[in-house]
């Protein structure tokens, strides 16, 4: 196993756990009372999230690279909808900072668009014996 096949592993799992983890918090809302069209694109969120965890942690080569992308940029979504939510409103949905784990939804997901960008980076940098380790 090379340096690049490993940091390439743990950034896998890293990943995986993010997305896990973001899908985890959407799921426990809507379980906590959120309903209406928001339960609904959390429950969406948190199909999306875990079906991109699997990925992370299943496919290989091209369609690793392709799930890395997908996963980062679901992410960045997911964060930007918050904000959004939290800003000026979306869907017709405001959201307020008191909000059950609505902060601790924004310091996951940041940590998340951090950890798939490098996961990116690292997918598409390393060679190609390694996307397929």
């Amino acid at each position: 196993m090379t340096e690049s096949s490993g940091v390439l592993r743990v950034m896998r799992i890293l990943s995986a756990l993010l997305l896990l983890a973001i899908g985890g918090i959407h799921l426990f809302l809507v379980f906590d009372g959120v309903g209406g069209t928001l339960g609904v694109l959390f429950v969406l969120n948190t199909i999306a999230a875990f079906v991109l965890a699997i990925g992370m942690l299943t496919v290989r080569g091209r369609l690793f690279r392709i799930a890395t992308v997908l996963s980062l940029l679901f992410v960045i979504a997911s964060l930007a909808s918050l904000l959004l939510a939290l800003t000026v409103g979306l869907f017709g949905i405001t959201e307020v900072w008191t909000f059950t784990l609505v902060p601790e939804t924004v310091v996951v997901e940041a940590i998340g668009i951090v950890i798939l960008g490098i996961t990116t980076a690292v997918a598409f940098r390393a060679p190609a014996v390694a996307r397929t380790a």
